[in-house]
């Protein structure tokens, strides 16, 4: 039979064999990347994808290349931050590039565009992505302007 303070000693004992688990170790914050790292990674990607375009590379594989690069070491993340420390103007911008409408509103463009070149209507294309990136910077405008007003 045990007694308590024969257990005491044998937790004691046991307890210098291991480490003590600290939980401030659990909840220590991750160590964010900073602008020593990100800025050569934009110009790396930047220099890249130039490169790229100059030597006639496929686009496609250049550029989901470069978004698979930007998307896992959070380059993109912290493009947007950066963005939005600009006073006043920086988080509007960043909450219109957030809006899920003009992402839609722009992929749907796209998808026209791919549709009606094919079929030989190249020259109604440039008017079309014309009106769509006009309405797209108005929509901006408008918003920046309702915001501050």
């Amino acid at each position: 039979m045990d007694f308590p303070s024969e257990h005491s000693a044998k937790h004691e004992k046991n307890s210098e064999a291991q480490p003590a688990f600290n939980t401030a170790e659990l909840i220590k914050p991750r160590r964010r990347a900073s602008w020593k790292v990100m800025v050569p990674l934009w110009i790396a990607l930047v220099t890249l994808v130039v490169v790229a375009y100059y030597r006639d590379w496929d686009a496609r594989l250049v550029g989901g290349g470069a978004l698979l690069i930007a998307l896992l070491t959070n380059a993109l993340a912290w493009l947007a931050a950066t963005i939005g420390l600009v006073p006043i103007l920086g988080p509007l911008i960043v909450k219109i590039l957030a809006l899920p409408f003009i992402w839609l509103l722009n992929g749907i463009g796209y998808v026209i565009s791919m549709i009606a070149i094919r079929r030989g209507f190249s020259r109604d294309v440039l008017t079309y992505r014309g009106l769509t990136i006009a309405l797209i910077v108005g929509i901006v405008i408008g918003y920046v302007v309702g915001k501050i007003v």
